[in-house]
């Protein structure tokens, strides 16, 4: 299956969100920086929880046949950082994320509003096709 980066940055989001990361924030770096299109940044209140966010986010998007490019942090769960290719994932611990502060290096970068920006998609509801 073909994705886009942008879809595949959306996957990323969804499965955060299972695992209840907070303060989502999702990036776009195309034209700022050439190795990525977009960091997912979120938060998680333990080391469990971080290393949760990480596996949920990784097996999703197995699913859709995308390998991580490299993995680093999960065994200490206060930083993972993600290569997917286009997508860079950062999932911190709250106070771990506040001394890095990489919104604010980021700063220039454009946030996407998810939750207003997403396309109705068909979705696979007890043999019945909805769209949400």
């Amino acid at each position: 299956m073909t994705e886009s980066s942008r879809e595949k940055s959306l996957t990323c989001w969804n499965a955060a969100l299972k695992k209840k990361a907070s303060d989502i924030v999702l990036l776009k770096i195309k034209g700022i920086v050439s190795y990525a299109d977009y960091f997912l940044l979120c938060s998680g209140r333990s080391d469990r929880q971080v290393q949760a966010i990480a596996q949920s986010i990784e097996s999703e998007l197995g699913k859709q046949g995308h390998r991580l490019l490299g993995i680093e942090g999960r065994s200490q769960g206060r930083w993972v950082l993600m290569d997917c290719g286009d997508v860079i994932v950062h999932i911190f611990q709250e106070s771990v994320r506040q001394f890095y502060d990489l919104e604010g290096l980021w700063i220039e970068a454009p946030r996407i509003d998810v939750e207003h920006d997403r396309r109705p998609r068909n979705i696979e509801k007890k043999g019945k096709r909805v769209t949400s």
